[in-house]
């Protein structure tokens, strides 16, 4: 099944249709510039168009039991920091059952330390509007 995510929704919507029940991992990350930045590099993040990343917070939803990405956004709103992106991924379990927690809070710890790292070609990075953007 060839699926074609361009927002947060389309996403959702896609581990919602899975044979197996999911579990979404959500890091969220903030864009800084270096204190050492040129004209140029302060232009392009005023823009949104660069910066360094680093994981705020990483949550784990199902994605049947969220609403869809404005109930995200206000959730992370109340929750933590201001972000400038949140990288998604999913993991799926066994039929109806979701992979145990174990395998879930693992797979998250993974994936922060990726987004930390710069290792981000496995995630799906979505702006603060739920929209997919491309990366570097």
């Amino acid at each position: 099944m060839d699926i074609s995510i361009s927002t947060f929704d389309d996403l959702l919507l896609a581990a919602r249709q899975q044979p197996h029940a999911q579990r979404l991992l959500l890091v969220f990350a903030g864009a800084s510039l270096p204190q050492d930045a040129s004209e140029a590099q302060r232009a392009l993040f005023e823009a949104g168009e660069s910066g360094e990343l680093a994981p705020l917070m990483c949550v784990d939803k199902d994605p049947m039991a969220l609403s869809g990405f404005d109930a995200l956004a206000a959730e992370a709103a109340r929750a933590g920091p201001p972000w400038a992106l949140v990288f998604a991924a999913a993991i799926g379990g066994t039929g109806r059952r979701p992979p145990a927690e174990a395998e879930v809070k693992a797979a998250l710890e993974r994936m922060v330390e990726a987004v930390r790292s710069g290792d981000l070609d496995r995630f799906i990075p979505f702006n603060r509007q739920g929209h997919a953007v491309r990366l570097g």
